[in-house]
């Protein structure tokens, strides 16, 4: 029989393989039988179909993404792969090209991407350095109405710590994400006054009532150390909503000792750290006609162990910062067990792509609880080694117990919008 192909109606789906961990059960992966009725996960009931071990999971987070500057590859290209190559690239192509329209064109080509790989909620950043912020976030709003119930969307403002001024232009940014409804978010790097700058883009958050997110220590530096001063400032500002960090590189060149006193902290403010491992292992410790020594992975494994909420995301998608990609939280899944050797160790890394994301961002947590929506994943493959030796493109995505079309946009759709190099 050809389940690859469901019907609308009440099934039964026997013999499927789940991760144990989402089922609050202790060990690696179970079979079980699950109902689908009325568009929610059922006792039981419906016409029976044999799975044969498929694999399912709930519908995916993906936390930390950046669909407005996604796809703009072919006509912004990274000249030599590294870190201030795709910074200077993306600004120049911001600053020539980012009108409505074109931000629309390719938030939306991403969104039917993610949608179509079986993503239910995203979190993407958007460039909100002035006139960018109105115009990003108006289209931001336009589609979160339009995709309502398909894709739950959040936006984090994206600006530099040295253009964050709590008493300047900022403050207007910060009106534009707490209206939007949005999460305030910022870049921190090394700078002689970052404590304050610290403290003062704390202060607007609180004010406003929002959570933040920041990159921190995109890079191999050891000297690199924004994350600690964050949690520092943290604690001592007893700042209480939620806080998300992302990339944590410089960690895994540190001193162990410093680093590992860092992530004691980090646990004790309580942070949601997001690991981005495709988009780091791109760009960090790139050297024309140099083999790369590091990956650039943060201390997911130590993190993970002292009780932080470690989540995985896809990050950038075909622009300067990453080469690749197409929002498909598998890819994410199997390049992150690769890349950071998460096979040989707990059982329980599925959360990090599904409830932990959730968690950190306030969305409702995917589940597969009798009751809950019927948003799920299936793939043919029966095991682990099954699911990461392929790219699962026969997958079913059923949102609502509904079987969607998971035909990806042809890249042809952003013709327009390219210029020839």
């Amino acid at each position: 029989m050809d389940f690859m192909t469901l019907p609308d109606g009440p099934v039964r789906l026997k013999n499927l393989t789940v991760p144990a961990c989402l089922m609050d059960r202790p060990g690696d992966l179970l079979r079980v039988d699950f109902s689908l009725s009325g568009g929610q996960i059922a006792i039981e009931g419906g016409t029976e179909f044999d799975m044969q071990g498929a694999m399912v999971f709930p519908a995916f987070v993906d936390m930390h993404t950046h669909l407005d500057k996604g796809h703009i590859w072919d006509r912004a290209p990274n000249p030599d792969g590294t870190f201030p190559g795709a910074l200077s690239t993306v600004t120049a192509d911001r600053e020539a090209n980012w009108c409505a329209e074109d931000v629309r064109t390719r938030m939306e080509f991403a969104l039917k991407c993610a949608y179509a790989h079986g993503t239910r909620a995203i979190r993407t950043h958007l460039d909100s350095i002035p006139p960018q912020d109105e115009i990003s976030w108006a289209v931001f709003r336009e589609l979160r109405d339009e995709w309502a119930g398909r894709i739950d969307l959040q936006a984090a403002c994206l600006v530099g710590c040295d253009r964050m001024e709590a008493n300047g232009a900022f403050r207007k940014t910060a009106d534009i994400v707490a209206e939007s409804g949005g999460v305030l978010g910022m870049v921190l790097y090394p700078a002689f006054d970052l404590r304050e700058r610290l403290a003062g883009f704390l202060r607007l958050a609180t004010e406003r009532g929002l959570a933040v997110d920041f990159h921190v220590d995109e890079t191999m530096d050891p000297e690199s150390e924004t994350l600690r001063l964050l949690g520092e400032t943290v604690l001592e500002t007893g700042f209480s909503a939620a806080v998300t960090v992302g990339h944590c590189c410089s960690l895994s060149t540190q001193d162990t000792t410093r680093a590992f006193d860092t992530l004691d902290l980090v646990a004790k403010a309580g942070f949601s750290v997001v690991s981005l491992p495709m988009c780091n292992l791109y760009l960090q410790d790139r050297h024309r006609d140099r083999t790369p020594r590091a990956r650039g992975i943060t201390l997911v494994h130590e993190m993970k162990a002292r009780g932080i909420n470690v989540s995985f995301a896809s990050d950038n998608t075909r622009d300067p910062f990453y080469a690749y990609g197409d929002l498909d939280m598998l890819e994410v899944m199997r390049q992150a067990t690769r890349i950071g050797h998460l096979d040989h160790s707990a059982d329980d890394w599925s959360h990090a792509f599904i409830g932990n994301p959730a968690h950190a961002c306030g969305f409702d947590k995917p589940t597969l609880v009798p009751g809950e929506p019927a948003d799920l994943v299936i793939f043919k493959a029966r095991s682990w080694t099954e699911l990461f030796a392929r790219p699962q493109m026969d997958r079913i995505v059923l949102r609502a117990g509904r079987q969607i079309d998971r035909t990806l946009p042809s890249y042809c759709e952003l013709d327009h919008l390219m210029r020839t190099q």
